[in-house]
């Protein structure tokens, strides 16, 4: 994996961690579907404009545009209503866990829909990670009271099985078409059903159209959404999924680090151990995949296995 690759990365994972405490603020603010429909869609358009003002050419193979519609409805539709929708009946701790079982599943639909290979040492590292999280999430869990808390873990599920199809799709995608206006429509795309849902099911006169309520939702479309699902369609065309995917366990480390730093959140020995697992589970993932790659019949590697 090159500098610019765990760049990107890393760039990717600080923009979605410090996604949650504005979400927190904004759901406060505006029903939950409809707010993650306005980011999606905002996000969407502004990469398209941006594509269209830098002359980038549009999808034009009908094959492309399977893909873009099928990465919106995992990513974007599914993957917005289940983490939004799911604020309402389960705390951040147990959203966090769950939500991180998304790199396992992911491994397994890239070992079966792209080939990729992992090694015992890089499955030992997806187990590591998620231990690390569940470790950092555990304060949260344990202390969880809400009710309906089945309904918020289906949710999350819901997320994690959309955003983990969503991503075979733009793995799919990359070398194929641009990357600003691949994940425009897909975003644009995937805010309709939000949309259409949001509008059978909630009030759009309830939304608090404050400064601080226009800052959140464009901060969150513009940087949190567009710029992060670019670096992150730039650094999948360069890196397997697999790969890539162990380091969004560092998201809820960011987190932590962002808690402590801004808003006075205390750091357990549980926490601090979790983010130490969580670092050596994506080092083991990394490890398997910087074994040499083995050589198809024609002498030619194969850049999809992981060793």
């Amino acid at each position: 994996m090159t500098a610019g690759s765990i760049t990107r990365l890393l760039a990717v994972m600080l923009l979605w961690a410090g996604c949650f405490p504005l979400i927190t603020i904004g759901l406060d603010l505006a029903p939950h579907v409809a707010f993650a429909a306005m980011r999606a869609a905002i996000a969407g358009l502004s990469l398209i404009l941006l594509g269209i003002f830098l002359g980038r050419p549009l999808p034009h193979d009908i094959r492309i545009w399977i893909l873009i519609v099928a990465s919106g409805l995992g990513a974007t539709s599914l993957g917005f209503l289940g983490m939004f929708h799911a604020a309402e009946y389960v705390s951040p701790g147990i959203a966090t866990v769950i939500a991180n079982t998304q790199p396992l599943l992911t491994a397994l639909l890239a070992h079966s829909i792209l080939q990729e290979r992992l090694s015992s040492w890089g499955k030992a590292g997806l187990v590591l990670g998620l231990l690390g999280v569940v470790a950092i999430a555990w304060p949260a869990v344990a202390s969880n009271n809400m009710p309906n808390y089945r309904f918020g873990i289906a949710y999350v599920g819901l997320a994690a099985t959309g955003v983990a199809l969503g991503n075979i799709g733009i793995k799919r995608l990359t070398g194929q078409t641009d990357a600003v206006m691949a994940m425009g429509f897909q975003l644009a795309i995937g805010a309709i059903p939000l949309a259409l849902l949001s509008s059978a099911s909630e009030d759009w006169t309830s939304i608090s159209w404050t400064a601080q309520f226009a800052a959140i939702l464009f901060t969150l479309a513009i940087l949190g959404t567009s710029a992060a699902f670019w670096l992150w369609f730039t650094a999948l065309e360069q890196v397997g999924l697999t790969q890539a995917n162990a380091f969004t366990f560092l998201v809820p480390i960011i987190g932590l680090a962002i808690g402590t730093a801004l808003f006075g959140e205390r750091l357990t020995w549980t926490q601090a151990g979790g983010a130490i697992l969580i670092l050596g589970g994506i080092l083991l993932v990394q490890r398997a995949s910087h074994r040499p790659k083995p050589s198809d019949p024609c002498g030619r590697p194969n850049e999809e296995r992981l060793q």
